[in-house]
């Protein structure tokens, strides 16, 4: 069966949205509307953004979209983690030279607040911060993006999948994927089939710099972790899945999967691999034992 390609760059990665046939230019223009909309909300790496005012000044705004939904599910990442996964750890990844410049330079880690639900107030109408800081919404806000765009395409025939950087939603079908081996980009640890539902991942080699330095910090010491070098997760929707990627990093992540319904699969910096009792996927290497819910 044909199918159709268009593959473009938007929030710093490379998006490919398949579909059976060509998108219409309205879909094309619509898709790019959101994305841009979207970065100009949340993107910490833009001046103008409203994440970038909130970090000058502090204070209210009017709440951006998808404020309520992407803060509550940080409540939960970070009551799961035991605070290692907290949305205010932009300036922990400043510090190490993750900057809105990139100058990849690092200083001394930097925690984030521990009491960050105390600091960062949201609702349906105001986003609030009692004093200035950084809101980072990297554990989970590339896959609410891809929820977005993946639903203005409902109407589209056949199998559908919006990917950006390997994050992907696949409706109408599936999609057999392969997951990536996180010190070898040309070979694969495993595949798994993806059918009506999401799925994305994380690994240490991604946005990673200098020795031993990359994305993903525990917010409590602003320090990257060390223990697991690449999570994968398969969910209803991107948001969640891309949450349970970031929290399977930590003690606690595999239990907020189950509370979700999310299945995973993880692999150590020393290559052992684990994966949750449901997934179905074929792994090409030993993995432990399943845990148990």
């Amino acid at each position: 069966m044909p199918v159709s390609s268009w593959r473009f760059e938007a929030i710093g990665t490379g998006w490919e949205i398949e579909t059976q046939e060509p998108l219409p230019s309205e879909h094309r223009a619509e898709i790019l509307r959101v994305i841009s909309a979207f970065d100009a909300a949340w993107s910490r790496f833009r001046a103008d953004s409203v994440v970038s005012h909130l970090r000058r000044h502090g204070g209210a705004v009017a709440a951006p979209d998808h404020a309520v939904a992407m803060l509550d599910a940080y409540r939960e990442l970070s009551a799961a983690t035991g605070g290692a996964v907290n949305p205010l750890v932009g300036e922990g990844l400043e510090a190490l030279g993750y900057d809105a410049a990139t100058t990849l330079r690092a200083g001394p880690p930097r925690s984030a607040p521990e009491a960050w639900e105390r600091m960062l107030r949201w609702s349906a109408s105001e986003l609030s911060l009692t004093a200035p800081a950084l809101i980072d919404v990297g554990a989970l806000g590339k896959g609410r993006l891809v929820d977005l765009v993946s639903e203005l395409l409902t109407d589209v025939d056949g199998r559908v999948i919006v990917d950006a950087g390997g994050d992907l939603r696949v409706h109408g079908g599936t999609a057999r994927v392969a997951l990536e081996h996180p010190y070898d980009a040309t070979s694969a640890i495993g595949v798994v089939e993806v059918t009506d539902r999401a799925l994305c991942a994380s690994a240490v080699n991604r946005r990673a710099w200098g020795e031993g330095l990359h994305h993903v910090l525990d917010a409590r010491t602003g320090v990257p972790v060390r223990t697991w070098a690449a999570t994968w997760a398969v969910a209803d929707d991107a948001m969640h899945a891309d949450a349970t990627a970031t929290a399977l990093f930590f003690d606690g992540g595999a239990e907020l999967a189950g509370a979700w319904g999310a299945e995973w699969v993880r692999m150590s910096t020393d290559g052992r691999v684990q994966r949750s009792g449901g997934f179905d996927g074929e792994l090409f290497t030993r993995s432990g034992p399943r845990p148990e819910r």
